[in-house]
C-alpha cells in the first residue's frame, strides 16, 4: 500500500497531534553502515502517518546528511564518531570506545529547533547499544519534559526490566507494534484514531515512511517478517514469533514505487528467510523484474539459506544484478553444528557454492558468515571452516557471537562468560568475546581477519 491520504477522515477537522520518531546513537568499539535503517520504526511512523497522525523523524546518525563521508557505490559507508570513555565494566578491554553518530550539539540545535511534539517514539536495536539510547532520551527529555517519550524495538523487547528501570523512558514498549502502536499514540496524545492496518496483514501496511529521512539513497526491503527455522543463537523466533510472507506482487509494487519516487537502484533485503520456498515467493518477484528489464542491485547483509541456492535460483539472482550476498553457513566444521542449527549440511554448502560460481558470481560478491566468540569454541574448527569456505570459492566474514537472552544458548553462554552477562546488557558487547574466561585478545582477533583475506 503507497503512501497516501490518511485512513481516519473524521481526525481531519482538528489539528492532529506530532509524533517525533527518534533514531538514537550506538555506543561501541566499532560500527559500520552496512545499509542500516530502522525500519521497524519507519513502519510505525508510516501506520501512524496513515491514521490522521503528524509525524517527523531525525537520525542521531545522522544519514544521509553524512553523505560527504566515503560510501562504497552502494551506499554503505562509515558513521561520523567521537572518542568515548570506555564503560567502567568493560575497562579491561583495551579497544577504543566511541559515540557513532553526529555530535550532541547539532542534535540539540536541531531537535531545538523543531515543533514540540505531542509524543516522542524512541527505537533501539543490539540490547548493548543503549548508552546511546539513554544519551538520546536524556536529551529528549532536556528539550522537552513534559512530552511523553516511549522507548521499543529489540532492546527493550528482549532486556524488558533494564530498560525500564534505567533508561528514562515515560513508557517502555515491547514486541510488535503493528497492532498497537495507534492505541498507544492515542491514549499518551488524547487522540481517537482508528488502527489502518490489521496486525500481521504485511500487504496492507503502508511503505516504510523512507521520506521522512530526506532524500534516500537505497530502499531496505522485507518480503518476510520472522524466521521458520530456531537456530539456537538467533533470537529472531522470540522478537517474531510468527513467520509472515508477503505477495510478491506487493513487494514489486513497492520497489517500483522507490523507484520511480527517488529513481533507487539499490535495494536492501533484510529478511530472516527470503530464500525460503523460492519457487514461490523470490522466484516470482525476480521474474517480475527481469521481465521489465530494471537495472536495479540488490544485497542481502541478513544472509540467506545455502539449501535453496539451486542452479535456478543462483542464475536468477545474477541475472537479476545481485552485487552483495552473505550466506547463513555459521561453520564449515559440520560435525560442529550440533547445537546450534540445522539449516544446512556439508553437500549442500558445497552445491550451493558451486551454483554460484556457475551462474556468474565470484568472491568480491558472495560471503560466509562464520560465527565466532561462541561459548567454548574451537578456533581450530574457526581456521579449518575458514579454510574450507576459501576452498569452495567464497569469501569467508568473521561475524561475533552476541549471546541473547531468550535464545537456546543463553544458559551455555552464561557459563562461559568471564562477566555476570544477565548483570548488564554492556556485558553481551560481541566485539569484545564475552563468552571466553580470557580477555578479549587483538593478536586471535587479527590472525582468523588475516586467514580470511582471499
Amino acid at each position: 500500500m503507497p503512501q497516501d491520504e490518511p485512513h481516519n477522515a473524521k481526525t481531519m477537522n482538528a489539528s492532529p497531534p506530532r509524533i517525533l520518531g527518534l533514531n538514537p546513537w550506538i555506543h561501541d568499539f566499532a560500527a559500520y553502515d552496512v545499509w542500516a535503517r530502522p525500519l521497524g520504526l519507519y513502519y510505525i511512523l508510516a501506520i501512524l502517518r496513515k491514521a490522521g497522525f503528524a509525524v517527523s523523524y531525525y537520525d542521531c546518525l545522522g544519514r544521509p546528511d553524512t553523505s560527504h563521508l566515503k560510501k562504497n557505490r552502494y551506499g554503505a559507508g562509515p558513521y561520523l564518531k567521537q572518542a568515548l570513555p570506555t564503560p567502567k565494566i568493560l575497562g579491561d578491554v583495551k579497544r577504543r570506545f566511541s559515540r557513532y553518530g553526529l555530535e550532541p550539539e547539532q542534535v540539540r540545535r536541531d531537535l531545538s529547533g523543531m515543533d514540540k511534539p505531542d509524543l516522542i517514539l524512541v527505537t533501539s536495536l543490539m540490547a548493548y547499544w543503549y548508552p546511546g539510547v539513554f544519551e538520546a532520551i536524556a536529551l529528549a527529555k532536556e528539550i522537552w519534559p513534559d512530552v511523553p517519550l516511549v522507548l521499543g524495538g529489540t532492546y527493550p523487547t528482549l532486556w524488558t526490566d533494564h530498560a525500564r528501570n534505567f533508561s528514562g523512558a515515560d513508557e517502555v514498549f515491547t514486541g510488535l507494534a503493528d497492532e498497537r502502536i495507534v492505541d498507544l499514540a492515542n491514549r499518551r496524545t488524547g487522540w481517537s484514531a482508528e488502527n489502518p492496518v490489521r496486525s500481521g496483514a504485511l500487504d496492507e501496511f503502508p511503505y516504510p515512511a523512507l521520506d521522512l529521512e530526506g532524500t534516500p539513497v537505497f530502499a531496505p526491503v522485507l518480503t518476510s517478517r520472522g524466521c521458520p527455522f530456531r537456530c539456537h543463537y538467533c533470537a529472531s523466533g522470540f522478537l517474531n514469533p510468527e513467520f509472515l510472507r508477503r505477495n510478491p506482487d506487493a513487494v514489486f509494487a513497492e520497489m517500483l514505487y522507490w523507484h520511480e519516487r527517488y529513481g533507487l537502484r539499490d535495494y536492501v533485503f533484510y529478511d530472516d528467510a527470503m530464500l525460503v520456498q523460492p519457487e514461490k515467493y523470490f522466484l516470482p518477484l525476480m521474474d517480475k523484474i527481469l521481465s521489465r528489464g530494471l537495472n536495479w542491485r540488490f544485497h542481502t547483509p541478513n544472509a540467506v539459506h545455502i539449501r535453496n541456492l539451486t542452479p535456478r535460483t543462483t542464475k536468477t539472482m545474477f541475472q537479476a544484478g545481485f552485487k552483495t550476498i552473505r550466506l547463513g553457513l555459521e561453520t564449515a566444521v559440520f560435525s560442529k553444528r550440533n547445537g546450534m542449527d540445522a539449516k544446512i549440511t556439508r553437500q549442500e554448502f558445497l552445491d550451493g557454492a558451486k551454483n554460484m560460481q556457475e551462474a556468474g558470481f565470484d568472491a568480491s560478491v558472495v560471503g560466509a558468515y562464520l560465527l565466532i566468540g561462541l561459548p567454548n569454541q574451537d578456533y581450530d574448527a574457526v581456521r579449518e571452516s575458514i579454510s574450507i569456505v576459501k576452498e569452495a570459492g567464497i569469501r569467508p566474514v568473521l561475524t561475533h557471537y552476541t549471546p541473547i537472552p531468550h535464545t537456546a544458548l543463553w544458559e551455555e553462554a552464561k557459563a562461559s562468560s568471564r562477566y555476570d552477562l544477565e548483570a548488564d546488557p554492556l556485558y553481551t558487547n560481541r566485539a569484545v568475546f564475552p563468552c571466553q574466561r580470557e580477555p578479549f585478545s587483538w593478536m586471535l582477533l587479527s590472525e582468523l581477519k588475516n586467514l580470511c583475506v582471499v
